[in-house]
């Protein structure tokens, strides 16, 4: 594919970040500071929406991988998806004082329905158009630039609302809504005119539940899970508590920390090339762990690092550095098992795979989030004290901040690097599928 057909089918990436990093990291800490939701019915409301997707993802997944119409397997969902999406993020953004768990609960699920409608099709239309090793490093890498750069857009809207318009951070909020209510329909226009969607071969053998647990008994598929578990989760429990602890415990107020959150998504933007090359270079699995080590040495680094402006942006800066690495690098190991997958059983598992792969980090999500806002609430922090905070409560955010996320990311590493997948490996699958493929009589048995 061209570079102009890449970034158009990556182009939905950009509004889909910027509805999902401020759901995590801004609407919990904007709703009890703001709107006056209490800390728990924010937790408890993210922790059961995030069990709903647990189900959700991988029954998408099968859905998609039934589908057969004659507008193709994946444009349907994505089509689909959208209005659902775009409603739901009117809801959550616009919410006024008042609101209550229920209402953020209501919201967030629909949201996370119309999300992972379109996001599901998406990666899995991406796997089909680029079937060779190196060819997904590279997609995968585009497809987590843009992520980044919507992140950033995004980030930009709070500060940029106050410090050009004047206007209060509550603004700031509604200007990330707005974005994506507007950016949403016109990247997915974008990316079904650029790009058609490629020819899958049929199924040599029809698919049932059954078979999924078999599937979910592989070895290599729950150690990409795991570590997209491990890995994944970190930088949930730092985002979910980064306002928190800049403007409790370093002494910055939203807009500023939310200038040094954007400099940690530079970051992750300049590491996506990155660990897209080294992905290619030395393989994906040792690339991810490099990417994991590093990652708990920069989050634990911004514990002890010395306060100031300088040293504020050095340490974000670093600890964006890996951010990119999971997303592209898991993502395309994934893409590689379902081939392996295709040739053992005759049945594309593709968009289970990648339910699976959704939901795996949303295992994590759903206590991260419950687990880091009851946890300092049960130390006694207050969102409404900042500073004046008990010494007992600051030690604990901070602690929960910066070494929690620092230790699942070198669990994530040890784990990932004993994946066995590499460019040989998947060559020879390749060989074999097309082989396979070119008889179209031949018929395999799971």
């Amino acid at each position: 594919m061209s570079t102009w057909r890449l970034a158009a089918f990556a182009l939905p990436c950009v509004p889909v970040a910027a509805m999902l990093m401020p759901v995590v990291v801004y609407l919990p800490n904007y709703y009890a500071t703001d709107l006056g939701v209490d800390l728990g019915d924010i937790g408890l409301a993210f922790a059961i929406v995030r069990l709903f997707d647990l189900w959700l993802d991988p029954t998408l997944g099968f859905a998609i991988d039934k589908t057969n119409t004659r507008f193709g397997r994946f444009r349907p969902w994505l089509l689909t998806g959208l209005p659902i999406a775009v409603l739901a993020v009117w809801m959550l953004f616009m919410a006024r004082p008042g609101v209550g768990g229920g209402y953020i609960l209501l919201w967030l699920i629909m949201g996370f329905l119309g999300q992972s409608m379109a996001s599901m099709a998406h990666v899995a239309w991406a796997a089909r158009i680029a079937p060779e090793y190196s060819q997904r490093t590279r997609l995968f890498g585009w497809w987590q630039a843009f992520t980044v750069l919507g992140t950033l857009i995004v980030l930009t809207m709070p500060p940029l609302m106050k410090s050009v318009f004047g206007l209060d951070y509550a603004a700031g909020v509604r200007a990330m809504g707005w974005f994506v209510v507007l950016a949403l329909p016109a990247a997915i226009l974008v990316a079904l005119i650029a790009v058609h969607e490629p020819f899958t071969p049929p199924n040599a053998n029809t698919s049932d539940w059954r078979q999924y647990v078999t599937l979910l008994r592989r070895p290599s598929v729950l150690r990409l899970l795991g570590a997209d578990i491990l890995i994944g989760t970190g930088p949930v429990i730092a985002g979910t508590l980064f306002f928190f602890f800049f403007e409790a415990v370093r002494g910055w107020d939203r807009s500023e920390a939310g200038l040094l959150l954007l400099l940690y998504f530079v970051g992750a933007l300049a590491g996506a090339p990155l660990w897209s090359r080294l992905g290619r270079t030395f393989g994906k699995h040792r690339a991810l762990t490099i990417a994991a080590i590093a990652y708990s040495i920069a989050q634990a680094a911004v514990l002890i690092a010395p306060h100031g402006l300088a040293w504020a942006i050095v340490t974000m800066t670093l600890a964006g550095l890996p951010y990119s690495a999971g997303p592209i690098l898991l993502r395309a190991m994934m893409a590689d098992l379902g081939d392996e997958e295709r040739l053992h059983s005759g049945v594309d598992r593709s968009g289970l795979l990648f339910g699976l792969l959704s939901g795996s980090v949303k295992i994590g999500s759903a206590f991260a989030v419950f687990a880091a806002v009851t946890a300092i609430e049960a130390m006694g922090f207050r969102a409404d004290l900042g500073a004046n905070n008990d010494p007992t409560a600051l030690a604990a955010l901070s602690s929960a901040f910066s070494l929690a996320p620092a230790l699942l990311g070198l669990a994530g590493a040890a784990l990932i690097f004993g994946h066995r997948m590499d460019k040989a490996a998947h060559d020879a699958i390749r060989q074999q599928l097309a082989a396979r493929d070119a008889a179209p009589n031949t018929r395999t048995t799971a």
